[in-house]
């Protein structure tokens, strides 16, 4: 199986996007069945409150220093990109929180088989239904939709469950040289950062492949002639020479 890693953080919009655009290069590969996807976590600001003050626009106009209206027209560019993928994104009305305990989440759904479906229904969750990601009820009300039990969500956010491994998965991106994300990893060998055009993803899939694929043994001996090798039970020297 190939593995590739994705680092993201929900509340990122290219992270949605590029998480589109790899799926589109991943249909195409020819080897897609083999390919094994793990969501990791990434947070862009770990100090966000559970409750801002603030909507998207005037986060952005802050954190770049552009006024409102740059940022309504930021946002903009964003929303048509991500039609072109399917996507429906409503900034209007996103709650920019902090997305510590929906990684949380991720990795409770990981414990029971659901960590890609936990991590769409996030992105889908912020980005379409402008939904309160910080809050427990938004959480509980994703795992139930995930199939998982909600009230066994609600113990594990209550205690410490699953913050080591979000940090963890925090600070490895640091260390494979993740300087934003979306973050790709590809059998630890190749990374492709940002959200790339699938068809950049479908060629590093394809590159990666031909050098992992498993050695080819030719056997002359299925085409009925005869094979000269030794083996640790006979050595067969001077036969059919």
């Amino acid at each position: 199986m190939m593995k590739v890693e994705i680092w993201s953080d929900i509340m990122c919009p290219f992270c949605y996007i590029g998480k589109r655009r790899f799926e589109a290069g991943l249909e195409q590969f020819a080897h897609k069945d083999e390919v094994e996807v793990i969501f990791r976590s990434f947070q862009l600001d770990p100090n966000a409150s559970k409750d801002p003050d603030h909507d998207v626009y005037g986060l952005v106009a802050k954190k770049y220093g552009v006024s409102r209206e740059q940022s309504i027209q930021m946002h903009a560019g964003l929303v048509q990109q991500a039609a072109a993928l399917g996507l429906e994104y409503n900034f209007d009305h996103a709650v920019p929180a902090n997305s510590f305990d929906a990684h949380r989440l991720i990795h409770f759904g990981a414990a029971h088989g659901k960590r890609t479906e936990v991590a769409e229904l996030l992105f889908k969750a912020y980005f379409t239904d402008s939904k309160h990601i910080a809050k427990l009820e938004t959480l509980k009300g994703i795992a139930a939709e995930a199939g998982l039990d909600p009230e066994a969500l609600e113990a594990a956010l209550n205690s410490d469950a699953y913050k080591q491994e979000v940090l963890a998965e925090c600070a490895e991106a640091n260390q494979l040289g993740a300087n934003g994300v979306p973050f790709f990893v590809i059998n630890r060998k190749y990374a492709v950062s940002g959200a790339q055009q699938s068809d950049v993803f479908l060629d590093v899939l394809n590159k990666s492949w031909e050098e992992e694929k498993p050695l080819i043994i030719l056997d002359p001996s299925s085409s009925g002639k005869d094979g000269q090798v030794c083996t640790d039970d006979a050595c067969g020297i001077g036969e059919n020479e």
